[in-house]
């Protein structure tokens, strides 16, 4: 049981951002494993798909390429997964936590009686002594995420099962291609010995699909508003400054639970992980779940009624005042001085 494994997801002849956020990390797992890096891509005309995924420090890339495997179907999927697991026996499997990943983990780790930690914020390399059987494990994975509804950072382990599955949500993890030149070695997967005939009796006829119109994930400059904004028209004022900025509007979950802003803008721990180069948390009190979707930004301001704020712990310049009062003296005096 060796190597780290990573799931790769393809839409449209394109992997996912989460499944490249894994392979950057499940590199750097492999370094410090000292063991190699594979990932497996399942769909169809996958010809250059390799292009996509050797460059950030795949080893060996398994395909399993045929017209009956895309769009996603949860049964193919997962029998190519586990018949290939159990060949080559990762330590460590790697998912997105995206609609993909939570439904084909869970199958593939109760496949392999392997237990699965959904929804991980980091993922790191330790040893544990178990005092009961006076035994050390070495190199086990740390699967560190939220619990209770976010009031603690729970880290999980698997001494003695393998592989060690973890999902991941997308932006939790950075994208870094390790070398456009780096030479990994394809291996093209006979399908028919990995899958049987009743795994496709669901047939796909229609397919429906929309892009979102928001992109908070991919904005630069975020100025996201809490419950302390005070009301949806007060909510207007992160719109307009963030049009000044060239930025995007996002929202705790206390902000969208009050209508203030759609399910789309939420961000933390049950909405979108964000990294901007700033981010503007107005009226937002900073509790864990929250955090957790945006503590990795590059730069942060917090504005807020409340000095003592947890969000002052983690905020580059903290601004104790009303959201009603600043943001328009900000919008005012950027235009200003920015002419």
């Amino acid at each position: 049981m060796n190597n780290v494994f990573v799931y790769c997801e393809i839409e449209e002849g394109h992997v996912a951002d989460v499944s490249q956020e894994l392979l950057t990390k499940g590199r750097s797992l492999a370094n410090e494993l000292n063991c190699k890096l594979e990932a497996i891509a399942v769909g169809h005309n996958l010809d250059s798909i390799g292009e996509q995924i050797i460059p950030y420090g795949v080893d060996t890339l398994y395909i399993a390429d045929d017209s009956r495997l895309y769009p996603y179907q949860t049964l193919p999927h997962t029998s190519i997964v586990v018949n290939l697991f159990k060949e080559t026996k990762p330590q460590i499997a790697l998912m997105g936590a995206s609609s993909i990943g939570r439904d084909l983990g869970p199958r593939v780790s109760s496949a392999l009686h392997s237990g699965l930690t959904a929804d991980c914020t980091s993922l790191v390399i330790g040893d544990h002594f178990d005092k009961k059987q006076d035994k050390n494990y070495e190199n086990l994975l740390y699967q560190i995420r939220p619990a209770f509804g976010g009031n603690i950072i729970a880290t999980i382990i698997n001494p003695d099962c393998r592989p060690q599955m973890a999902t991941v949500r997308e932006g939790v993890m950075k994208k870094e291609v390790l070398d456009p030149k780096y030479k990994g070695k394809i291996v093209k997967m006979d399908v028919a010995k990995y899958v049987n005939d009743e795994d496709f009796v669901v047939e796909i006829i229609e397919r429906h699909m929309e892009q979102s119109k928001v992109n908070v994930k991919g904005a630069p400059i975020i100025v996201a508003g809490g419950y302390g904004v005070g009301s949806k028209e007060n909510f207007k004022l992160l719109y307009d400054l963030a049009e000044v900025l060239g930025g995007e509007v996002g929202a705790s979950r206390a902000a969208v639970d009050s209508g203030y802003a759609g399910h789309e803008r939420q961000i933390g721990q049950t909405g979108i992980t964000v990294r901007p180069k700033l981010y503007i948390a107005c009226g937002i009190s900073g509790q864990i779940q929250h955090r957790a979707g945006m503590e990795e930004s590059a730069q942060i301001i917090a504005i807020n009624t409340d000095p003592e704020a947890p969000i002052n712990a983690i905020a580059d310049y903290v601004i104790t005042g009303d959201v009603a009062e600043i943001i328009p003296k900000m919008i005012k005096y950027y235009k200003k001085n920015s002419k």
